[in-house]
């Protein structure tokens, strides 16, 4: 879509006790002695807590921070660990974070380590041989991490040691060893909170099962199931994900072993991005992995409702370097569940500014009350 065919609209939301926009930083929240933080509305179930820019073009030990594609909360530390994607012949990292999220709102995240990715002999994984894009912790707190560009699953010590690979079909590999595109295969992962899913999401569909009439792509959900240990993985089963027409999954968050939070987003030059979170059942979903091709077949995608479109947020005018439909989005491609405030789930979204001076690096915090998820799995 052209930014001619754009329509602007002005959104009106009401203005708190307390609203402070202050280094990139929106803070919004109530007066002391208030019961709970009110936020400004997405839509009747999702409110906005804030955003921040303070990692924005920043480095870290003689590390450019940026390309964040993956994200994943440390409850037992209380820190957050984001994964680096392809950056060049730099060494693929994962930085250690602190984000502030107190009733008053979103604080600036604060960079407090950075791990480099070792392979099998030691070396650096760099952007020549891997592209971290998905990232989650396994049960005794090890990074399980999808790059997109063999695509692997591994599994990481936090020290950076590469601890386990897990299966990865044939088909799945990137064409012409496989069936997946280029740049759009393994793109986010995540385990369910029992620990006995391990979700990965196809960014783009494979070759043979495409997109419908209508642009909507036919991506497949690979569920892994773990041994006893709990440590290593093989594939259980495939499911048939439809996005919205022209969108590519960017991340997946598990609510449970059979419902899931999906990011879907796409960018139009000289329009901006598109950025929504849907919830999936997996309820009763069809294992799809002996299909070949799921246009070709009777297959049905998983059901999924809309939690939220970031473009229904008030987006109070945040800075931003190039046309948006509203000025919140950028390239969005991590999920992350953050701390609950007064029984409502915190979820994060960050985005990937692919090192890109027009792009920007910005963490979104948003409320989801308990009830939103009521009869999605949470």
């Amino acid at each position: 879509m052209s930014a001619s065919c754009v329509t602007t609209r002005k959104r009106a939301w009401r203005v708190l006790p307390v609203v402070a926009l202050l280094g990139g930083m929106l803070l919004v929240g109530a007066p002391a002695g208030a019961a709970a933080p009110r936020w400004p509305t997405c839509n009747p179930n999702v409110g906005l807590i804030g955003y921040s820019d303070a990692l924005d073009k920043q480095t870290y030990a003689a590390t450019d921070i940026g390309g964040l594609s993956g994200m994943v909360y440390d409850a037992a530390r209380d820190v957050y660990y984001s994964l680096v994607d392809g950056q060049g012949t730099t060494a693929a990292r994962i930085y250690t974070l602190r984000i502030p999220q107190t009733q008053s709102g979103l604080g600036a995240p604060v960079v407090t380590a950075v791990t480099t990715l070792l392979n099998a002999n030691g070396a650096p994984f760099t952007g020549a041989n891997f592209d971290g894009e998905g990232l989650t912790l396994a049960t005794n707190g090890d990074w399980l991490i999808a790059s997109e560009t063999e695509p692997s699953l591994r599994r990481f010590a936090r020290d950076g040691r590469l601890l386990a690979e897990l299966p990865v079909p044939q088909r799945f590999k990137v064409a012409p060893a496989g069936q997946a595109v280029h740049n759009a295969a393994f793109e986010g992962v995540s385990l369910s909170p029992s620990g006995k899913s391990l979700f990965v999401v196809m960014e783009a569909p494979l070759g043979p099962d495409g997109y419908t009439l209508t642009g909507k792509g036919r991506n497949r959900i690979l569920r892994y199931v773990p041994d006893n240990s709990g440590l290593n993985f093989h594939l259980a089963a495939e499911y048939y994900y439809q996005t919205q027409a022209l969108q590519a999954v960017s991340d997946v968050l598990a609510l449970s072993d059979d419902r899931l939070l999906v990011l879907e987003r796409s960018y139009v030059p000289g329009y901006g991005n598109t950025v929504r979170v849907f919830s999936a059942t997996l309820t009763n979903a069809a294992d799809v992995s002996a299909i070949a091709a799921l246009g070709s077949s009777k297959a049905t995608p998983v059901p999924k409702t809309l939690l939220v479109d970031i473009a229904g947020c008030p987006d109070a005018g945040v800075p931003n370097r190039q046309p948006q439909p509203n000025r919140l989005l950028d390239n969005y491609e991590a999920l992350a569940w953050g701390r609950s405030i007064n029984g409502e789930r915190t979820l994060l979204l960050v985005s990937d500014d692919n090192f890109n001076p027009a792009q920007t690096t910005r963490v979104l915090a948003l409320s989801v009350p308990t009830r939103a998820l009521v009869g999605r799995g949470w």
